[in-house]
């Protein structure tokens, strides 16, 4: 149907049973529609059969999340978030919250039940041949889709949910915004705000969060979390990965769930989790203590349980004696050192592109839950009793199934120290800045050592009395704003790595590729660096 090729309201060659139709609804080249409202302004167009009856709209659908034989299984809504399905799906302990869930679903689900389907007002659907029981909200797009049956696709003028191209969707929710499109197929799933299935992608059992898209690879029985990147070819099986931001390379194979008895294992992801190309990883594994970890290309991980955040796991650099030739060799806090443009990029990036209107994100990075894990690696590191050339997880425990040597041992210790300090000193900055927009100015040489209510603060005062002993609030500042200069020349070295490796290897690479000095977000990163220190130097004059 072209776009531009307007037809009068009506219904044309269409057979039309028991059905409400409302005002300037056009029904064109139906071959039949049965059992549905129809609301104002509505197309329906070059479509097969459409059908409805008795139905609660893919509301109420059993999903297996994590294990793809149940025990974490979660029954849909169409308003579900992220931070519900982490509670229901999580907390399998809590008698009661499972049972007020079940209570709610059923009162939900008799409210929702209807004996026709809806197409809401100004809502399009084209050229597809079959949509059973569905309720397709106000101006979504329906265009070319394979199916679209017992499902619910919400939708509003100024988020169009799309289900176009061949996509198939089958006892789903699409909320609003989110996109269906080139052949993918989502069942039994719930594609929250702004969360799309491309390019053949699969969907199954599964919840995306918002902002996160599977295009070509495959997501079976996995919660899957805001600003997930899955954009090739790859496996994603049986994961419980709640806050998401995190990555799935091209070949990943994040699913080895069956143990040969059942496919009962199960992966607990770290927010920022990056799964490199080509890695497979066995279950059980447990990440989600090891934030904004990388899984190197290629890297075959054993079940396993790591707790040290910001780490690369990379394939074994030697064959050690004593060790499993099976260990990988960590790096704790590796992407703090070496890898800091990524988790700086991170936090802007995920703002500009965010779209949804309904779910509140914790952007920061740096914040006490992290910093508190950091805090614990660091400890581990630090209390070893015999200091040797490598370590294992009977040295240290949060290491995994892999081994660390002694260097990746002290430079994990100097990083985290490094930011543990950085977020604490951050935090001094702010507080001071409010203690001068409050007048309060005679109160800020005491700050350090003045207990207040505000939650955020005492876990920053706490830390900076336990590093930083006797300092004043004056020479704090200033290490602040040498630690925000450095970090952000850090951020420049790490693409500039890229800029030396890439002329190396690649002859017009300098010609073909962006410099690192005048890549926008190093320059954005060092601008904000001197306004930052522009800033301290002003609020340490005040204090004179």
């Amino acid at each position: 149907m072209d776009r531009n090729l307007t037809y009068p309201v009506g219904i044309y060659h269409s057979t039309v049973k028991d059905c409400e139709i409302g005002c300037d609804v056009l029904l064109k080249n139906v071959g039949s529609i049965s059992n549905y409202i129809v609301q104002d302004g509505a197309v329906v167009f070059n479509c097969d059969s459409i059908v409805g009856g008795e139905t609660a709209f893919g509301n109420g659908v059993e999903m297996n999340i994590a294990i793809e034989t149940g025990g974490r299984e979660l029954m849909s809504y169409a308003e579900l978030t992220i931070p519900v399905a982490e509670l229901v799906c999580g907390h399998r302990a809590d008698k009661e919250l499972q049972k007020e869930y079940k209570e709610f679903i059923a009162k939900y689900l008799d409210a929702v039940k209807s004996p026709k389907g809806f197409i809401c007002a100004k809502a399009v659907v084209r050229n597809t041949p079959k949509v059973v029981n569905a309720f397709i909200g106000a101006s979504a797009l329906i265009d070319g889709a394979t199916l679209v049956n017992e499902s619910t696709i919400l939708s509003n003028e100024e988020e169009v949910t799309e289900v176009t191209g061949g996509a198939f969707v089958r006892k789903s929710i699409l909320q609003w915004g989110c996109e269906a499109a080139s052949m993918a197929i989502v069942d039994k799933s719930i594609l929250t705000e702004h969360s799309h299935a491309e390019r053949h992608g699969k969907v199954t059992e599964s919840i995306l969060g918002p902002n996160t898209g599977v295009a070509e690879g495959e997501c079976t029985a996995s919660l899957c979390g805001p600003f997930v990147g899955f954009h090739h070819q790859a496996l994603l099986i049986a994961a419980y990965w709640p806050e998401g931001k995190g990555n799935v390379g091209y070949g990943a194979n994040v699913g080895s769930n069956h143990t040969g008895k059942a496919p009962d294992q199960e992966i607990w992801c770290g927010e920022g989790t990056f799964f490199g190309l080509g890695v497979n990883i066995k279950m059980p594994t447990d990440f989600s203590h090891a934030p904004y970890s990388i899984i190197a290309t290629a890297v075959n991980a054993l079940g396993q349980k790591v707790e040290m955040p910001f780490s690369l796991i990379n394939t074994p650099a030697d064959r050690l004696e004593g060790i499993s030739p099976a260990y990988n060799e960590i790096m704790p806090s590796w992407v703090l050192s070496d890898n800091i443009f990524s988790i700086k990029r991170n936090e802007g990036k995920y703002i500009k592109r965010n779209k949804a209107k309904r779910t509140q994100f914790v952007f920061e990075v740096f914040r006490p839950d992290i910093v508190d894990m950091m805090i614990e690696a660091r400890k581990r590191l630090s209390a070893v009793k015999e200091v040797k050339t490598y370590y294992t997880d009977k040295d240290i425990h949060g290491l995994g199934k892999n081994y660390m040597s002694e260097e990746s041992r002290k430079n994990g210790i100097e990083a985290y120290t490094y930011y543990i300090r950085y977020y604490a000193l951050k935090g001094l900055k702010k507080k001071v800045e409010e203690m001068f927009a409050s007048g309060r100015i005679d109160v800020v040489p005491k700050a350090l050592n003045t207990k207040t209510s505000d939650t955020r603060w005492e876990h920053e005062r706490a830390i900076i009395l336990l590093e930083f002993k006797d300092a004043d609030v004056k020479s704090l500042l200033g290490a602040y704003a040498g630690m925000c200069v450095k970090i952000a020349r850090d951020v420049e070295e790490s693409k500039v790595k890229d800029d030396r490796r890439g002329v190396r290897v690649i002859p017009d690479y300098a010609e073909a590729h962006e410099a690192a000095k005048d890549n926008a977000f190093v320059k954005e990163t060092l601008a904000e660096a001197e306004k930052t220190r522009i800033e301290v130097q002003n609020l340490i004059a005040k204090l004179k």
